[in-house]
């Protein structure tokens, strides 16, 4: 066994992870208030109450259930209600559907499944519910998933979120002319993706007239607890049975979800799980009522309240901001806030080329749909990191696609959220609307200029949230692909690396960690100000130059190579000769020695030196009579790259020059430019006003490639030369 202590700090490590850890990955705690501390509270109580006597115990846990189930009932409208505290949000509806099982199926308690075989029960879920939900019921339930019918939602009049009442009605006369037994629909009052409520009223008009439980779910149920509710919302009082989550709704930590529901039979609500004997499961409800006591009605109602005026604050601030789309219920009081970025293809600039262009045939409004869910995907994601406290997230929705979703009655209480993050979060977006537009409209254009380019292949990925993916083509004659394939990522990785290196507002990266192409450079949002053309051209001229610096290194180390072979041939060849001059006795160690001092030999050091530029071996002989090294034969210029245009002094790369508003500004600016550039290419002998022919230029150039050649050259000798030429003569005239 351990010592607390030691059990405690590993409780502790265990949650806050080591140090090495904390400073790599940044996280963020709940922030635990009084009132959340009060329902930490409640699960230690729970367990030293649960030692209590059993009469003891089971006085109070009845008194804690029964406080908060009236508490429950009076603050959401819900009169007569009894109240299932449960920490999966969806055993109450699960129990729920056990208890009209039990209702409706007389000897289900007797028969089991033989019952439900005779009469197959059939379970109405919308299409706008929960993901799984369906599924999940059906398993726990023991049902197959034939008893799981979803009901569309409209399509033609209004709301395309809310479940179609007249669907639903010919859906249930035709389960009943089969045979079928309908028992229970589940509405929303806030779907899990836009927040929009069902005809509550017409539903329960329809289940009462085909005897069936009707079940209400979603964050507007919270509204119930202020003073103006909507009708819609309203109509939730009447259900059979409603699910609230107020964890979420008041900020509180590990308290539990709660079904109310109406039901006569106490007996049947113990058989379905809604109800037990034992006093334990009853301190469930103990954060609660130590949570409620807390906040009090004015602190929860001004809870709820608080979250609707940061949705009613943004709506405000949406509605006056272009190419945002939103989708609400009700514009008055709507607790769930969900917009979009959406320009209309007719907004678009049609004097662009691209827009011209594009507007007789192009893929792009085919796929608009598909491009605009990624552009939105990266606009919740840019918001959600530059305001976190406001708790947006992005959606995906079936007719409207990807969203971003702001529901304050889940985060806010959580996450803190004031006014002034709202003002924070409408600013943001405001700074992220032109960059949107502006690659949206580019994007077209970048297309056809580098499908344009023989260079260049435009890679199309709609997943990607930028001006577009390309790709350097290799070309070359090696059949081997991996070797090509090789090659190709080389070029791509330098391209990208060099593009990196400029000074631009540009963002390249190999693209996403997960699904992307391989060998590509990616390219991210951009501003309206963006040369598009000069991009491009910058992007081959920099491709071109990495591919013929590597033509020119792989065919300078194949030429190293074979005149390193050549030399050390001519070096053995040359040490046989001079074996043969030499003679033999000189050979003989001792011999050798006096013979050398009776007659010494003179014979130059022969060695090879190796011309880069020329790519053939040379002797050394003049280097020994001069003395110096020859400098041999200027080389070729290094390809370099002309990286588009002349800048402005400030000016940062793929940059259009400021225009005005106005024809003659702008062509005297063009023109001043021009006139920069011709003064920039003049020699430095011609005066301003004096002229440059083309034999003076060609010369310019000429001293240019002069000026900046320079010249490789290798040394390979048998023995290693001394820096000195005099004294290796006389170390050799000494032997």
């Amino acid at each position: 066994g351990q010592d607390m202590v030691s059990i405690l700090q590993l409780v502790q490590n265990l949650m806050h992870g080591e140090e090495e850890e904390e400073t790599s990955q940044s996280y963020r705690l709940q922030n635990v208030g009084e009132q959340g501390h009060m329902a930490l509270l409640g699960h230690s109580l729970a367990a030293y109450i649960s030692v209590l006597d059993r009469e003891r115990l089971r006085k109070l846990t009845t008194r804690i259930l029964s406080d908060t189930t009236l508490w429950l009932c009076r603050l959401f409208r819900y009169e007569n209600g009894s109240a299932y505290y449960h920490e999966d949000d969806r055993e109450g509806l699960l129990k729920i559907c056990r208890l009209v099982i039990h209702t409706r199926y007389e000897d289900y308690t007797l028969e089991g499944f033989n019952v439900l075989y005779a009469k197959q029960p059939v379970i109405y879920i919308s299409s706008a519910a929960r993901t799984g939900l369906g599924q999940a019921l059906c398993n726990q339930l023991g049902l197959p998933l034939s008893c799981m019918c979803r009901v569309p939602c409209n399509t033609m009049f209004g709301s395309q979120h809310q479940m179609d009442v007249a669907l639903l009605d010919r859906l249930i006369k035709d389960d009943v002319e089969f045979g079928k037994l309908p028992l229970l629909l589940v509405a929303n009052a806030g779907t899990p993706g836009a927040g929009h409520t069902d005809k509550l009223g017409r539903l329960k008009e329809l289940c009462e007239q085909y005897k069936m439980w009707l079940h209400v779910e979603g964050v507007n149920l919270a509204t119930l607890a202020l003073g103006y509710v909507s009708s819609s919302v309203l109509a939730a009082t009447k259900c059979d049975s409603m699910t609230l989550t107020l964890g979420s709704w008041l900020g509180l930590p590990a308290v539990p979800a709660v079904t109310l529901y109406r039901h006569e039979d106490p007996s049947l609500s113990l058989a379905a799980g809604l109800t037990s004997s034992q006093p334990v499961e009853k301190l469930r409800a103990l954060p609660l009522w130590l949570s409620l006591q807390y906040l009090g009605h004015d602190g929860i109602v001004e809870r709820i309240k608080h979250a609707s005026q940061l949705s009613q604050r943004l709506l405000e601030n949406l509605k006056n901001l272009d190419f945002i789309k939103t989708s609400v219920e009700d514009e008055l009081s709507s607790p769930v806030v969900v917009f979009k970025f959406f320009q209309e293809y007719s907004n678009r600039d049609p004097t662009s080329h691209a827009a011209q262009a594009s507007t007789i045939q192009h893929p792009i409004i085919s796929n608009e749909g598909h491009i605009y869910d990624t552009f939105n995907q990266w606009l919740g994601e840019q918001l959600a990191q530059l305001v976190p406290a406001s708790g947006v997230d992005v959606v995906e929705l079936e007719d409207e696609g990807t969203c971003v979703r702001f529901s304050p009655l889940l985060t806010a209480a959580v996450l803190g959220t004031e006014i002034q993050d709202i003002d924070q979060l409408v600013d943001c977006l405001k700074m992220k609307i032109p960059v949107l537009t502006s690659t949206l409209q580019l994007r077209e254009e970048f297309e056809q200029e580098v499908r344009r380019t023989i260079s260049l292949l435009y890679i199309e990925d709609l997943d990607w949230p930028g001006l577009g993916v390309v790709r350097y083509n290799y070309h070359s004659d090696e059949k081997n692909d991996d070797k090509q394939e090789k090659e190709l990522e080389k070029i791509n990785t330098e391209l990208l690396k060099k593009l990196n290196e400029l000074e631009s507002d540009l963002t390249f990266s190999l693209g996403p960690e997960f699904g992307g192409q391989k060998n590509c450079v990616y390219i991210g949002m951009v501003t309206e100000d963006l040369d598009v053309s000069e991009l491009v051209e910058t992007i081959v001229a920099t491709g071109r130059e990495i591919e013929e610096n590597s033509r020119l290194l792989e065919n300078m180390t194949e030429v190293v190579r074979k005149g390193i072979q050549e030399a050390q041939l001519q070096l053995q060849k040359a040490n046989e000769e001079r074996l043969l001059e030499e003679g033999l006795l000189r050979q003989i160690p001792v011999v050798g020695s006096v013979l050398n001092w009776f007659s010494p030999f003179q014979a130059l050091p022969k060695g090879r030196t190796f011309n880069l530029t020329a790519g053939s071996l040379e002797s050394t002989e003049s280097t020994y009579v001069s003395k110096a090294q020859g400098t041999g034969s200027t080389p070729p210029p290094t390809p370099t790259s002309s990286l588009a245009k002349q800048r402005l002094p400030g000016q940062k790369a793929f940059k259009r020059s400021l225009r005005s508003s106005d024809g003659f500004s702008e062509t005297s600016s063009i023109s001043h430019c021009d006139d920069l550039d011709k003064l920039d290419q003049r020699p430095p002998n011609l005066s301003p006003g004096q002229e440059q022919g083309p034999l003076e230029m060609e010369r310019a150039e000429e001293q240019k490639e002069v000026a900046q050649a320079k010249t490789d050259t290798e040394d390979i000798h048998s023995d290693k030369l001394p820096p000195d030429c005099t004294k290796a003569e006389d170390q050799a005239s000494q032997r």
